[in-house]
């Protein structure tokens, strides 16, 4: 068993004991939680942070808003306190707070614990959240870059696709293969694992909303759509044709150009060149080869597609940083 101390542990401990600290500086009741409330608010992203810090301090005023109520006009009685829940809870959920009952609770037993309601009881309690949530906010400013891993998964990705194009291409040249296809599934892992990485890289970005990496791993996964489409087609040829080879060694070529670079003006271009010369061609002689010329016209169309997802989706995309 591997032993362990993540980034996000190592804040909350910090963050936890700083709390704490300035909580007992200032000599406040209950100060033990401010880390407990500094611990809820510890988050993965720098936006989660924010948005869950807001909806706790908001939730914390309308619980003591309704302990002021309902305890005071009822009592400080257990029947009361399930009231005030009945009541809360829903007004949380109602006004899109919800992530904030927890820690609200815990200054709600802190004036049911009291018996009472005064100013400066409100003061404390407003000073727990306060220093709670903003050690919290400071802690959260730290998130470690995910540029190193995003460049990780880019690599294997697009590792795998030259694997899979290169396997494609030996199929149609030679009319078989010993490849075992592990990277089809693979590449599906590596692409959700992309794809979720670079969103949190977007969500650790207060004001950025978009992620070359994140449009990079959706332009690969829309292309891989037709690579899995592709493979049943290349699978059936059992016969090798001079237009499979042709087909074949193109495959190659756009595999070992594999990359976020845009070449796909010059593989169209290919593609337009090779198509012209299957159309000056000896029609078919037989109906296996009619067929399998049918396929590679069918492949060829499918490749266009591809080279035009690249197009579509990656040219407007800022690519400085890939």
């Amino acid at each position: 068993m591997n032993f362990k101390i993540g980034y996000r542990t190592l804040k909350t401990a910090v963050g936890a004991a700083i709390a704490i600290a300035i909580a007992q500086l200032l000599q406040l009741d209950f100060y033990a939680s401010a880390a407990i409330i500094t611990i809820l608010c510890i988050s993965i992203t720098k936006r989660k942070s924010l948005i869950v810090s807001w909806q706790r301090f908001a939730a914390c005023l309308i619980g003591m808003a309704y302990s002021v109520i309902i305890f005071e006009l009822v009592g400080y009685e257990p029947w009361s306190l399930g009231l005030l829940l009945l009541v809360f809870i829903p007004t949380a959920v109602m006004l899109k707070v919800q992530e904030g009952i927890v820690t609200s609770l815990v200054i709600v037993l802190h004036l049911y614990t009291l018996q009472q309601v005064s100013t400066p009881i409100i003061i404390n309690e407003l000073l727990l959240i306060i220093i709670g949530i903003g050690v919290a906010l400071i802690m959260n400013l730290y998130m470690p870059s995910s540029e190193k891993v995003l460049r990780v998964y880019l690599k294997d990705i697009e590792d795998h696709f030259k694997k899979i194009l290169h396997e494609m291409a030996e199929y149609l040249r030679h009319g078989q293969s010993d490849w075992d296809g592990a990277e089809i599934p693979e590449t599906v892992e590596l692409l959700k694992k992309g794809k979720n990485e670079a969103l949190r890289n977007v969500h650790n970005h207060i004001m950025r909303y978009e992620d070359q990496y994140y449009h990079y791993f959706k332009m690969r996964e829309k292309q891989f759509e037709i690579v899995e489409r592709l493979m049943p087609f290349i699978s059936s040829l059992e016969r090798s044709l001079p237009q499979s080879v042709q087909l074949a060694d193109f495959l190659d070529e756009l595999s070992k150009s594999l990359s976020p670079a845009n070449h796909v003006v010059y593989f169209l271009e290919r593609l337009d060149q090779m198509e012209a010369e299957f159309k000056e061609m000896e029609l078919p002689k037989t109906r296996e080869e009619f067929e399998i010329r049918s396929s590679l016209f069918y492949i060829m169309h499918e490749l266009r597609q591809y080279l035009h997802i690249k197009d579509s989706l990656w040219n407007h995309v800022d690519k400085r940083s890939i």
